[in-house]
């Protein structure tokens, strides 16, 4: 068998016994863990509380436009935070780099002012 294949077959090996050691546990703790199925366990509730209604309600999309907002500028910073600490290195060229980013992220924070995503009614 070649050297090739020897390390494939080690890996599989090692993925067989990851889900056989997975389903070890979980039937252990199947048969480990007591069982008392009760009717008010399956009970729909929120926060301890009983729920009032029905689950069905309709929201509205700038809720969910607002949130991909906020994903989009979380996101920058997790681009600008690796950048801030190796300045240095980066020199005029990241800056440059940098700068165009943020201008991009300007623009459409700039196109959302516009559309009137950003207010909160």
């Amino acid at each position: 068998m070649s050297e090739f294949l020897r390390s494939y077959l080690t890996v599989a090996i090692f993925g067989l016994l990851a889900v056989a050691l997975l389903g070890a546990i979980l039937g252990i703790g199947r048969v480990l863990r007591p069982s008392r199925p009760q009717p008010q366990k399956y009970l729909t509730y929120e926060s301890g509380v009983d729920a009032v209604g029905t689950g069905w309600s309709q929201s509205q999309v700038r809720y969910y436009i607002f949130a991909l907002l906020f994903v989009m500028f979380d996101v920058e910073a997790v681009f600008i935070f690796p950048w801030a600490t190796r300045l240095e290195t980066y020199d005029v060229f990241g800056l440059v780099e940098m700068a165009i980013f943020i201008f991009i992220l300007a623009l459409g924070l700039v196109y959302a002012w516009r559309k009137k995503v950003l207010r909160w009614v």
